[in-house]
């Protein structure tokens, strides 16, 4: 978000202003949230949508389908397009790609309730919502400048993408287990820095009407990928097999 210094106006900005600023951005990714939850549900309970996403091979295995394969890698390159053309696209195209991208990833989610039981997914949700909204008060709250851990967060962050990458054909089960349990940490203290960061734009303030807009959804989309892949990680852990 450094990328928007130029526009910061320190003296416009009151608390108040920063707190609706911020209140802001949790709406927008509170409703993100409920379009992927709410697209999730609707595909991983229905198995005529969840056909057009995997297919039962003549051995009887379960393959995913080219549909499959490209609504699961489309949010990876919507979010990528969005972060690059911040400046050129308008609000309600930022909007729009960021409805479109919440949409993609419910769809790309709907395997996990074929995976897990929906008892294990909600009660995992309520733990990840625990967590991070713990760690939001923290980033929210705190003196202390969380800048030095968010640069060694996202060189975790790095670290465990390509760790991850490794064991996609390594199939560890040791490998895997120690990548979720620094997915959680990661993805907890990750909270906490951007929650600060969003404070501080809040506190800056920003001249352009327009560009505060794109960035409270940009913000919005930061704290939903936080808290989207700690719930990944931990269902990981608390997540019930339905085999």
């Amino acid at each position: 978000m450094n990328q928007f210094n130029d526009n910061y106006n320190p003296r416009t900005m009151t608390p108040a202003m920063t707190r609706s600023f911020v209140s802001n951005v949790f709406l927008w990714m509170f409703a993100a949230l409920g379009i992927t939850a709410a697209t999730a549900f609707l595909f991983g309970t229905n198995e005529s949508l969840m056909s057009m996403l995997m297919y039962i091979t003549p051995e009887g295995g379960a393959r995913i389908s080219t549909f499959g394969w490209i609504v699961t890698f489309a949010p990876f390159i919507i979010v990528l397009v969005m972060s690059a053309r911040i400046h050129r696209m308008s609000v309600q195209q930022t909007v729009l790609w960021y409805v479109v991208y919440s949409i993609l990833m419910g769809v790309s989610l709907s395997f996990i309730f074929w995976a897990y039981t929906s008892a294990s997914i909600f009660k995992t949700f309520i733990i990840a919502a625990g967590m991070f909204g713990a760690m939001a008060v923290v980033g929210y709250t705190t003196n202390t400048d969380l800048t030095k851990f968010g640069s060694f967060l996202f060189m975790a962050l790095i670290g465990i993408i390509i760790a991850s990458l490794v064991n996609f054909f390594t199939h560890s089960a040791r490998l895997d287990y120690i990548i979720s349990i620094l997915g959680v940490l990661i993805f907890t203290g990750l909270t906490a820095f951007d929650v600060q960061k969003i404070k501080q734009i809040g506190d800056a303030g920003i001249n352009d009407g327009d560009m505060m807009a794109k960035i409270t959804v940009h913000a919005a989309l930061t704290l939903y990928l936080d808290f989207l892949n700690l719930f990944l990680y931990l269902l990981r852990f608390f997540g019930n097999s339905r085999d």
